[in-house]
């Protein structure tokens, strides 16, 4: 039961925060390209790359704190299903080239954001 509290309070967490940083970045760049969505998965991909490298090799974050850190926070943080239901929104019309822009952006910008979280977590712990 205290691990699905946990995953509970982290979820609550990673969405008030998915939320605000939607709204953030709406009022910095605008409503013409989903660059909230994009940016939680980046910055999450970064994080949860990061996280799990660290508590899964060190003993620096413990296991009930790296699953509310990861499914938890990262979780309701970060969103593939509006990605994809954005996505396909701009596909399906005259938008296609966003929606291909938006499809390869995500795709690239989380693997290498992924990619730096897991550098990062090697450069913490050495290994």
């Amino acid at each position: 039961m205290d691990r699905l509290l946990l995953v509970c309070l982290g979820s609550a967490l990673g969405g008030g925060a998915r939320y605000l940083i939607s709204l953030g970045m709406l009022r910095w760049l605008g409503a013409g390209f989903p660059y909230g969505t994009l940016t939680v998965n980046v910055v999450g991909s970064f994080l949860i790359g990061l996280i799990m490298h660290v508590g899964l090799t060190s003993a620096l974050i413990s296991p009930s704190t790296r699953l509310f850190l990861t499914t938890g926070i990262m979780g309701g943080l970060t969103t593939y299903s509006t990605f994809n239901y954005e996505t396909l929104g701009l596909l399906g019309g005259a938008t296609w080239k966003l929606g291909l822009a938006n499809l390869l952006a995500t795709v690239v910008a989380c693997l290498a954001a992924g990619l730096a979280g897991l550098a990062a977590g090697r450069a913490i712990t050495g290994g």
